[in-house]
């Protein structure tokens, strides 16, 4: 089994306070003495690992899954580090304000501290692989649209993106509008939501199935391959944890495999 070493008060000067992170190291990490790993960082960290410090029960057993992948062949293993939502997630995973319910945008100062200062850290005391190929990001709902946000705002950093049920109509859907063209670098974006998932957000009506649909269809038309981003619109799938714990296999393998 690989080992989750959690990290309490990790400093982020981008944002001003200090965070819980959480890294997993694979099975393999310390017999593989020569051996570099690549990197996915997952959002939302609490409920990422099946862990008896995690915050809920119905977490995504992200760890379980990564290493059923690699046992059955499906993947290579990976690092994974998860980082702990903080004070305000709703404003520290908006890239862009959101003025139908008063959220201010904290986003871009979580990108820099993910890529100045936790990403170097990593670098330096794990044996990680380094390029974009290498490096992932992934989250759900409004995790999903910074994982996002951050394939598009640093594509030299993160080049694989899970983005489960993202909310990609947040600030007015400034997403599609920022994202104008292809990064033309390597990429692999992985998108999924239920096929009718819709929730209300402090007010904001959700649509998530149409949403993700039309965000997926937006990089089609920018020239991204069916090798590059991915689609999943499961029937019935609600916006809960159980729901990306269940879809996680599928993203793991396509998104890292």
């Amino acid at each position: 089994m690989g080992h989750v070493h959690i990290l309490r008060h990790f400093p982020s000067p981008q944002e001003g306070f200090n965070r819980t992170v959480r890294i997993y190291t694979p099975d393999n990490y310390d017999a593989w003495r020569d051996h570099r790993f690549p990197v996915l960082y997952m959002h939302d960290g609490q409920n990422v690992f099946a862990h008896p410090e995690s915050a809920v029960f119905d977490t995504w057993c992200a760890n379980r899954v990564a290493e059923e992948s690699v046992s059955a062949g499906r993947m290579e293993p990976w690092i994974i580090v998860a980082v702990d939502s903080g004070p305000g997630r709703f404003q520290e995973y908006s890239p862009w304000d959101e003025p139908r319910n008063g959220v201010s945008a904290r986003g871009e100062a979580y990108g820099r501290f993910l890529v100045e200062e936790l990403k170097p850290y990593i670098d330096r005391t794990y044996r990680t692989r380094q390029g974009s190929e290498w490096t992932g990001a992934m989250g759900s709902s409004l995790g999903g649209l910074i994982s996002l946000y951050l394939g598009w705002r640093f594509p030299q950093v993160f080049g694989r993106i899970g983005a489960l049920s993202p909310t990609v109509m947040w600030s007015q859907g400034r997403l599609f509008d920022a994202w104008r063209e292809h990064s033309r670098r390597w990429t692999r974006i992985y998108l999924d939501a239920g096929d009718t998932e819709f929730i209300h957000a402090g007010g904001i009506p959700l649509d998530y199935g149409r949403g993700t649909r039309d965000f997926f269809h937006h990089l089609k038309g920018l020239g991204y391959g069916d090798h590059e981003v991915s689609l999943v619109l499961e029937p019935g799938g609600e916006h809960h944890e159980k729901d990306w714990q269940r879809r996680l296999p599928g993203a793991m393998q396509w998104l890292l495999g």
